[in-house]
């Protein structure tokens, strides 16, 4: 059996991150290293923990936790940030892809689906919450796009890169549209051609320039 993945709250309402460890702990897959009330404290300790995931509330007293991302990840290279928040505006999801997070996640999202957001982002997944998942794709519906590089995509690309920035894996793109696992490989690597990125994140992020 594998090793459990490590992982780190920042919340400060002390009722809902007791709850967040608990659930956290009570998960065989996972195992919450530690917690922090602010961003101020997480960025003191947490590289001493090293956990390889980070569940960051965005409304945080002092620093946020958009501006909390950047720095987490300069100190502790290869974290993985979500986001976990009641907002579900278009502008706080935005900043926080672009501040580097791999996900945004509602509060009110069940039990067995966080800990399912928190397994999926270690294998390279990017989750959000359905809701955020369906402005992101309304954002990138092509009425809603501006001339750029995103339009040399085909519309098999588009639909590609559309399901990665949501958070699919691999397989489950596969499965979603009845392709085979190297096809969406190859559409992915098609798209870094185009769109002169190396990363998924980086992809994503050409799709949000305004």
């Amino acid at each position: 059996m594998s090793a459990p993945i490590t992982v780190a709250v920042v919340e400060d309402v002390q009722d809902t991150r007791e709850a967040l460890v608990a659930l956290i702990n009570g998960a065989t897959s996972l195992r919450c290293v530690a917690s922090y009330p602010t961003a101020e404290k997480a960025l003191q300790d947490m590289p001493l923990r090293k956990p390889q995931v980070a569940l960051v509330d965005i409304n945080l007293p002092g620093m946020s936790g958009i501006e909390c991302v950047p720095l987490l990840q300069e100190r502790i290279p290869g974290i993985h940030v979500l986001m976990l928040t009641t907002y579900e505006e278009s502008d706080l999801i935005f900043d926080s892809l672009r501040a580097g997070a791999a996900g945004y996640l509602l509060k009110n999202l069940p039990p067995d689906e966080l800990i399912q957001a928190l397994e999926d982002v270690q294998q390279g997944g990017a989750p959000m919450s359905m809701q955020i998942a369906r402005k992101v794709v309304q954002y990138f519906h092509p009425q809603n796009r501006k001339g750029s590089a995103v339009d040399s995509l085909s519309p098999r690309e588009y639909e590609v890169l559309s399901l990665l920035a949501c958070g699919q894996l691999y397989k489950e793109i596969a499965d979603k549209l009845g392709i085979g696992l190297g096809t969406v490989r190859t559409h992915q690597r098609r798209i870094y051609e185009k769109l002169h990125v190396q990363s998924r994140t980086e992809a994503t992020l050409k799709f949000l320039a305004r």
